[in-house]
């Protein structure tokens, strides 16, 4: 009899072994000929070499398609036991698997730019109207960094600036005060990881979401940073942002100027800063439109009526 011990670091087991551990047991059924026990971060394997030689051929196989789809099926668990290539059942466009199962990509032509730019370039900005997806597509790229062990945390923050209502005295901690600014990034975390990991993430501090104002006197290394919202953001606090970047991390700057929030007395640096650093060759700019939003198609309608009112007030001004 032979035993082999397998430790768990890394994998969430109601991920990895399904609700109830209904995959555990599936894979029990495959390895009729092997005793399998999990204990905490431990699984133990035990029966006779030869059978324990094909578990570990098979347990390795299905690591590898757990790190591009942390949920997994009974499709993909019979994939690695015949030991066949799982590309078939993916998309090449596929940044990751979100916390359902569900493939997450870039939809559009200017998304998949955004892919293919930050390869190559450490910063990059990503400006274009409401729902043309530039956050959604940053905060996937931050967590494929993540899940591939290319950065070692991520960044989010967005200035904490009041929509064009006064909401005046906020109740609770510092946190409760400032989660409402920081929502929509909880929200595309929430699509791409379980709410267990994201959890844990953020406990550990791997994840951090915090707002612009926190930024200062940081140094960011093996780090993803997104600022989204930059229009709301002056252009010293932009330079702020921008000089916080360490070694080996990656920078994405997303906005929609026509939705600037500040105060009257105050302006965008988002635009500046575009112009000011356009000739900087390892910085990347992606322009997306209204062509590239994917909310309902009512929204594209809603950009395009607000552009041509905003365009004849200008005209008229002229």
């Amino acid at each position: 009899m032979t035993e082999k011990i397998f430790v768990l670091d890394g994998i969430d087991q109601r991920e990895f072994f399904g609700v109830n551990e209904k995959n555990l047991r599936f894979i029990e059924m495959l390895f009729d000929r092997v005793v399998i026990s999990v204990r905490n971060n431990t699984m133990t394997v035990r029966g006779k070499e030869e059978d324990i030689n094909l578990f570990c051929a098979f347990f390795n196989r299905l690591e590898q398609t757990y790190k591009k789809i942390p949920v997994l099926t009974g499709q993909l668990i019979m994939a690695a036991y015949n030991n066949e290539r799982t590309e078939s059942l993916e998309d090449a466009q596929v940044l990751l698997y979100g916390a359902d199962g569900q493939s997450i990509k870039a939809r559009t032509k200017n998304q998949k730019l955004m892919t293919t730019e930050i390869e190559t370039k450490d910063m990059l900005f990503a400006v274009g109207p409401a729902g043309s997806g530039k956050t959604y597509t940053a905060v996937a790229l931050a967590v494929k960094y993540l899940k591939e062990k290319r950065v070692k945390k991520i960044i989010l923050t967005r200035p904490a600036v009041e929509a064009g209502e006064n909401l005046g005295f906020l109740p609770g901690n510092l946190k409760e005060k400032l989660d409402p600014y920081l929502q929509p990034l909880y929200d595309a975390l929430r699509d791409m990881l379980s709410q267990s990991k994201l959890d844990a993430l953020i406990e550990n501090h791997i994840i951090e979401i915090v707002p612009l104002a926190f930024m200062r006197g940081r140094t960011l290394e093996n780090a993803f940073a997104i600022l989204d919202e930059a229009q709301n953001a002056t252009l010293g606090q932009l330079k702020m942002f921008l000089t916080r970047m360490g070694n080996w991390s990656k920078f994405i700057i997303t906005g929609d100027p026509s939705q600037t929030d500040l105060p009257l007395k105050q302006h965008s640096g988002l635009m500046p800063a575009v112009n000011m650093l356009k000739d900087i060759k390892d910085i990347g700019f992606i322009f997306l439109n209204d062509g590239d939003i994917v909310r309902n198609r009512l929204v594209t309608r809603i950009v395009n009526a607000f552009d041509k009112h905003e365009n004849a007030l200008q005209n008229k001004q002229s």
